[in-house]
C-alpha cells in the first residue's frame, strides 16, 4: 500500500489534530503532509510547528476562492482531508474533487444538533437545553450541506442532570481523543481511503 498523505484542517487549539499527528507518528503508511489553519493566532499553529509539522496559513478569503484548496491539496498529493476543528464551510469544488475523502468530527450524535452554527459550545448548550440523556461524537464524510454526509462511526456517553456545558464538553472531548485517529486509520486500512 502506498503511503497515504493526510491534510489536517484546524482553526483552534488543535487537540484533535495533535492527537492524529501523534497517532500516525512513525507509521510508514500514513504521512501528515500539512496542517492548514485559517487563524494566525490559533494555538494549533505553534503546537504543530513544535512537532516539526508543516503549517500552511491561509485567509478566509483564500478558503472561499474557487480553486485555492483544490490546487493546494492536488499539489501536495493529498489522499484524505481531515477536518479537526476547522470552522469554515468547505467549498463545494473541494468536496467534488475529494468525494468521501473529507472526514469531519462533530460533537453530537447526528442528525441531532447539527447544521449551520452548530459547533463547540453551541452544540453542548443545545444538548443541555434539550435535557438529553446522552451525547457523543459523529465521525462523518463531508457533503455539501453541514453535517449531513454519510456517518462513518458514532460513539456516545451518558449525561446526567448535574452536567454543565463544561462537563459535557469534557466528556465529548474524551471520546474524540479515544476514537478519531483510530477511525481515520480504519478508513485508510479497511476501505482504502
Amino acid at each position: 500500500m502506498k503511503t497515504k498523505n493526510l491534510a489536517l484542517f484546524a482553526s483552534g487549539t488543535g487537540s484533535n489534530a495533535l492527537s492524529i499527528i501523534q497517532h500516525f507518528e512513525g507509521n510508514p503508511k500514513v504521512n501528515v503532509a500539512f496542517i492548514l489553519c485559517n487563524k494566525t493566532t490559533a494555538p494549533i499553529v505553534e503546537r504543530a510547528k513544535s512537532l516539526h509539522q508543516r503549517v500552511i496559513l491561509c485567509t478566509n478569503a483564500e478558503v472561499e476562492q474557487p480553486h485555492f484548496l483544490v490546487n493546494l491539496c492536488k499539489e501536495n498529493e493529498i489522499d484524505l482531508i481531515i477536518l479537526a476543528g476547522f470552522l469554515r464551510k468547505i467549498p463545494t469544488n473541494l468536496i467534488l474533487a475529494y468525494p468521501e475523502k473529507i472526514i469531519n468530527i462533530h460533537p453530537s450524535l447526528l442528525p441531532k444538533f447539527g447544521g449551520a452554527g452548530m459547533y463547540g459550545a453551541h452544540v453542548h448548550q443545545a444538548v443541555k437545553d434539550a435535557n438529553e440523556k446522552e451525547t457523543g461524537i459523529s465521525i462523518h464524510y463531508v457533503s455539501e450541506e453541514f453535517d449531513t454526509g454519510r456517518i462513518i462511526a458514532q460513539f456516545s456517553v451518558l449525561l446526567n442532570s448535574q452536567d454543565t456545558i463544561v462537563t459535557i464538553q469534557k466528556k465529548v472531548q474524551k471520546l474524540e481523543q479515544i476514537h478519531f485517529a483510530r477511525i481515520i486509520e480504519q478508513e485508510i486500512v479497511e476501505n482504502g481511503k
